[in-house]
């Protein structure tokens, strides 16, 4: 167990210094109607895991290990619900309404054609 729980925390520490410095990086390129940086890295951690689990399936390439750095820690450090859920808040109670419905209907739409275009390119 001790091995595992070290594997998901590598992974998720890996995953959320690359989202730091995304959101570093994108804060100082320009001024976005809603956080760029988090849709951007939500966008490419569903495509990401897409094609992490379809290898996975398909060619048996990674073992359970493998599994729970890659899609368990990595992609869970990467990606962020929370901080999707904080900007919604924020631009709720700041009445950007439609820029929010924007927000979180691309989000989940995009999400879902991610992870389904990340496994398609596995097959």
């Amino acid at each position: 167990m001790i091995k595992q729980i070290m594997l998901v925390g590598l992974g998720g520490g890996a995953g959320s210094i690359l989202r730091f410095l995304a959101s570093y990086f994108t804060a100082k390129s320009g001024n976005y109607p809603f956080n760029a940086a988090t849709f951007a890295v939500n966008i490419t951690g569903c495509l990401l895991i897409g094609i992490l689990t379809g290898l996975a399936l398909k060619h048996n390439w990674l073992d359970e290990n493998m599994r729970l750095l890659l899609i368990t820690g990595f992609c869970g450090g990467f990606t962020t619900f929370s901080t999707f859920s904080l900007e919604n808040m924020q631009m709720f109670q700041s009445g950007h309404y439609v820029q929010l419905v924007i927000y979180i209907l691309t989000s989940i739409i995009l999400g879902f054609a991610a992870v389904w275009t990340g496994l398609l390119l596995t097959k």
